[in-house]
C-alpha cells in the first residue's frame, strides 16, 4: 500500500501518477491520484501581503488602514458594527449594543487612554478645520502624549492642551497660525490654550523662537487682495523695524498688519484698519 501522506513534486504537464500510473485529479488545493490516493502536488498559496486598489487610486497598496499616531491605539482597534438592516432582528441589535459597551469599557480601561481618545479627536478636528497637513496632526498628538507623561494635565483643561499642542507644533514648524485662530475652531478658550502652552513650553522645552512678522505678510496681503508690491514694501518696513530693534515685545501679527497698512497707504491702495480686524488677523 502506498503512503497517502507522501508529497512529491508535480508538473502540470504530467497526466499520470508517478507511482501507479493512475489518473490525476484536482481536489481543492491538492493534486491526487484517483487510483492510489497519492498526493503528487498542490497549488501554491501566495503568503505575501494582500495588495489592492481603492476607488480612485492608481497605485496598489496594502489593504486596511495604516497605523497612525493620531489615534490613541495607533488605529489598530477593533470596531463592532451596529447590525442595521431588515435582516437583523431587534434581539441581535441589542446584542451588538451590549458588545459595543463591553468593548468600549475594555478598550478604554485607564484614564490615560480616555484622555488620549478625547484629546486626539479634538486635535484631528482642529487640524482639519485649519486645513493643516497630517504631519502636523501626528506631531501634535505626540506632543500631547509627552505632556500627559510629564503629568502636566493635572488641574488643567484637556481641550486646552489639545489646542496648545497644535499651536506649539505650528510654531516649531514656522506655520503662521495665531492662538485666536486655533481657539476659534477648538473647544478650548484662549486662556485655556495660553495656560497649557505656557506649561508645555516651560516643562518640555519647546524649540520655538520669536515669530517673524514677515511670516504673516503673504496671508494678510492675499486675504485683503493688496498685491505683491504692497507686500514687498511691507516686508521692507518690517526689516527696517527689526534693524532698529523696535519689534521686540510687540505682537508679530500686529506688526505685520501695521506694516501692510502703512505700505498700502504709501502705494495708494485703499485699505482700512477695520479690514484687518474683520479678518481676525491681529489677535495672536
Amino acid at each position: 500500500m502506498h503512503n497517502t501522506n507522501r508529497v512529491v513534486s508535480y508538473s502540470h504537464d504530467a497526466r499520470r501518477c508517478t507511482e501507479c500510473g493512475g489518473d490525476l485529479r484536482q481536489e481543492q488545493s491538492e493534486v491526487v491520484c484517483s487510483d492510489c490516493g497519492l498526493v503528487v502536488g498542490g497549488v501554491e498559496l501566495d503568503l505575501g501581503p494582500d495588495w489592492g486598489r481603492s476607488d480612485g487610486e492608481t497605485q496598489e497598496r496594502r489593504t486596511g488602514a495604516p497605523t497612525t499616531d493620531a489615534r490613541h491605539d495607533n488605529g489598530l482597534s477593533t470596531e463592532i458594527g451596529y447590525g442595521t438592516g431588515a435582516e437583523v432582528s431587534s434581539e441581535k441589535q441589542r446584542q451588538f449594543a451590549r458588545l459595543r459597551r463591553q468593548h468600549t469599557r475594555a478598550h478604554l480601561s485607564s484614564k490615560s487612554d480616555r484622555n488620549k481618545l478625547y484629546a486626539y479627536t479634538e486635535i484631528r478636528q482642529v487640524t482639519s478645520s485649519l486645513s493643516l497637513p497630517d504631519s502636523i496632526r501626528d506631531q501634535a498628538c505626540a506632543l500631547f502624549d509627552s505632556a500627559q507623561e510629564e503629568e502636566l494635565l493635572y488641574g488643567r483643561s484637556i481641550e486646552g492642551f489639545a489646542a496648545a499642542s497644535v499651536y506649539a507644533v505650528c510654531r516649531t514648524q514656522s506655520l503662521t497660525r495665531t492662538r485666536h485662530e486655533i481657539a476659534t475652531v477648538s473647544s478650548a478658550t484662549r486662556d485655556e490654550l495660553r495656560v497649557a502652552y505656557d506649561a508645555m513650553n516651560r516643562e518640555l522645552g519647546l524649540q520655538v523662537g520669536p515669530i517673524d512678522p514677515r511670516e504673516y505678510l503673504t496671508r494678510y496681503a492675499s486675504a485683503l487682495d493688496l498685491g505683491v508690491a504692497v507686500e514687498q514694501r511691507a516686508s521692507d518696513y518690517v526689516t527696517a523695524l527689526r534693524e532698529q530693534s523696535l519689534i521686540g515685545g510687540k505682537n508679530p501679527s500686529g506688526v505685520a498688519a501695521a506694516c501692510l497698512y502703512q505700505a498700502a497707504q504709501q502705494s495708494g491702495v485703499a485699505v482700512r484698519q477695520e479690514d484687518l480686524c474683520e479678518q481676525r488677523m491681529l489677535p495672536g
